[in-house]
């Protein structure tokens, strides 16, 4: 039983799983701050083409192609 204990303190194997637990948590979280700045940035930027392109006005020439 002794022997188990004193294998059981030298075995690391799961405080490697822990540390990529905690590495793949802070990767998903940097992610979800990136995708919030991404998305609020693209929203914008669709509300500006969407108003441009709403007062736009296609007009014909004469040779039927669009100007």
């Amino acid at each position: 039983m002794i022997k188990f204990f004193k294998n059981f303190r030298k075995d690391e194997d799961g405080a490697v799983t822990v540390d990529w637990v905690v590495l793949t948590a802070a990767v998903v979280a940097l992610a979800a701050v990136a995708y919030q700045g991404i998305s609020g940035g693209a929203e914008g930027l669709a509300g500006t083409v969407n108003s441009t392109l709403s007062g736009a006005t296609v007009t014909l020439g004469t040779t039927g192609a669009v100007n």
